[in-house]
């Protein structure tokens, strides 16, 4: 937790006040039961006197209205403080997550992420309130309420001192069998949290292929497994209330036994004896929450871990020392570029890539399946560092660049198209934030989205449901298309970004680009070849190289594969032939 107290931030006056206000709870409670015994109980009740009785007994009353009332406000103190705290960490999480590569971020998995800025998150939050209220108060109150019972009698008080012993082997027990299964319960989240996103994500393919029942046995399957863990972990916790009542009551027993027979013998009074029991059940109360604060931050040290794991993670991207802000222009040199996901130099995904493209030409690209298409365009922005050559735009190593700078002049319209909660103009001015209208409509126009924009009852002002869900496909492109070319990039890069328009409109489209933007780079991923014959060069990859590079007409007499893919699309033919 040391390492989490710099979050306390504007909070440090709450975090300070909620132990000090305890300490004076503790103080007067430590005072009632002395007050009740020698004054109330010996002096007031034993002589009968109806006047000392009201005295006391309101003295009482007044002292514990006090003790409430700094019990009240130093409960509000730890409640502000620790929820500062929780606002903090997790914004300071959230930060860093924004700086995290898609490398970083490949390594947690989302569903993990979001586990960890809310139920992680909630947990340490839980624990630090404990440490500013209880974890001050318990030892506290369990060493003052020994001290008073030795002063008062100290024959009577070791028995205090015997159970120790027993209570504190009986919790570190409890603790090193339980950590290990709350680490699962909190792993097993991630895989619940999995489930529940990819259900929720993709709930009209779910329903569509009627896959209800397999999805619900799925999620079953994982919340039966945190279920199983849970309940292992807090069997093994449940111990700690039999184990500290037992030991509890056996110093009860023992206590109001010889007490008896020590009052029977006036060695002690009444009152004396009263102060002993009260004492007893402070004591009680006391180790009842130090177990508990030590079963709460057994449970909190697997999610202090989970989220250091995050705060500790160093990003993979991070800008020069000295960058470079000024993108000349949108050319491209890849210099004997290789990479590997895994930055391993036997497992690579692209291998010696060596491309130059002229700033403001068109270039399409093509290739089968896992052939690297997508890996080679993310390298461009630096979502991905290259594991080996030199990636240049502009005349300079892309890793020289501002990392911003270099994206606000890179657009890129990725394969899973993503739209916002909110307004079509909120979701396009995501491209350029101060936009105006008339930007948002020639976009629009470019892209070829106004003519359905028109349609929809309120224009510009129709609010799109998250992910996008009330457009179709070919809408949804269209719009994330208009929303990159807002940025005015240097290099816009469509990676199979026009998939589900028909081809007239990706026709138009492309004949838009000619005519608007000639100076902007273009990539084009596509598997239609329709989408590239009319580009300046098409790249050909196979299995992560460069096989084939050239002007289409070029290609249709050296490459095979363009060849191929250009026969079976364009005549009519089939893979097989």
């Amino acid at each position: 937790m040391r390492q989490f107290f710099k979050y306390i931030g504007k909070y440090k006056f709450h975090t300070i006040m909620a132990p000090l206000l305890i300490l004076f709870e503790v103080a007067i409670e430590t005072l009632i039961p002395t007050v009740m015994g020698k004054l109330l109980i010996d002096q007031a009740v034993n002589q009968g006197d109806m006047s000392l009785i009201i005295k006391y007994g309101l003295l009482l009353a007044g002292l514990t209205l006090i003790a409430l009332m700094f019990g009240v406000i130093s409960g509000r103190m730890a409640a502000v403080a620790s929820t500062g705290f929780a606002k903090n960490l997790r914004s300071d999480m959230y930060k860093k997550i924004q700086d995290f590569s898609f490398a970083n971020i490949d390594k947690f998995s989302t569903s993990s992420l979001v586990t960890r800025m809310t139920t992680d998150v909630m947990n340490v939050r839980q624990a630090f309130q404990m440490l500013l209220r209880i974890t001050i108060r318990a030892p506290l109150q369990f060493i003052t309420a020994i001290v008073a019972s030795l002063v008062i009698c100290p024959g009577l008080s070791k028995y205090f001192l015997y159970v120790i012993p027993f209570l504190i082997i009986g919790l570190l027990l409890i603790i090193v069998k339980a950590f290990p299964w709350f680490e699962k319960v909190f792993n097993t989240y991630d895989e619940l949290n999995l489930v529940v996103q990819e259900n929720v994500r993709s709930v009209r393919e779910v329903k569509s292929y009627n896959l209800q029942d397999e999805e619900t046995e799925k999620f079953k399957k994982v919340s039966g497994k945190v279920f199983k863990y849970h309940t292992i972990a807090e069997k093994i916790v449940a111990l700690n209330r039999p184990i500290m009542m037992t030991c509890i009551y056996i110093v009860l027993i023992m206590i109001a036994v010889v007490g008896a027979k020590l009052t029977v013998q006036n060695v002690m009074t009444t009152g004396e004896l009263q102060s002993i029991i009260s004492y007893a059940l402070q004591l009680l109360m006391s180790l009842m929450m130090i177990s508990m604060v030590i079963v709460t931050l057994t449970i909190s040290k697997a999610s202090v871990d989970r989220i250091k794991e995050v705060l500790n993670e160093i990003p993979d991207i991070k800008n020069p020392d000295n960058p470079v802000n000024d993108i000349k222009d949108g050319s491209i040199e890849f210099d004997n570029v290789s990479f590997s996901y895994a930055n391993d130099i036997e497992r690579l995904s692209l291998k010696n890539v060596n491309i130059t493209i002229n700033s403001g030409e068109t270039i399409g690209i093509i290739g089968g399946t896992g052939s690297s298409k997508s890996t080679l365009v993310q390298l461009i922005p630096r979502l991905y560092d290259v594991t080996q050559g030199t990636l240049k735009v502009g005349g300079e190593d892309v890793r020289d660049y501002d990392i911003k700078a270099l994206r606000d002049s890179v657009a890129m319209v990725l394969q899973k198209n993503v739209l916002f909660s909110g307004t079509i103009k909120e979701n396009l001015r995501w491209g350029k934030e101060d936009a105006t209208d008339d930007e948002i409509i020639h976009a629009c126009k470019l892209a070829q989205a106004d003519e359905f924009i028109e349609g929809f009852p309120d224009n510009y002002d129709t609010y799109i449901e998250q992910g996008g869900t009330n457009v179709s496909g070919g809408q949804r492109q269209r719009l994330c298309i208009a929303r990159a070319l807002l940025k005015s990039p240097k290099i816009l890069i469509l990676d199979d970004s026009t998939s589900a328009v028909d081809t007239r409109t990706d026709s138009l489209i492309r004949k838009a680009f000619r005519e608007d933007i000639p100076n902007v780079t273009k990539l084009i991923i596509a598997q239609r070849i329709a989408s590239v014959e009319d580009a300046d060069k098409v790249l050909v990859l196979d299995e992560g190289e460069v096989v084939d590079f050239g002007s289409p007409q070029e290609l249709m007499k050296t490459s095979k594969i363009y060849k191929e893919v250009y026969d079976s699309q364009m005549k009519g033919g089939s893979i097989d032939e």
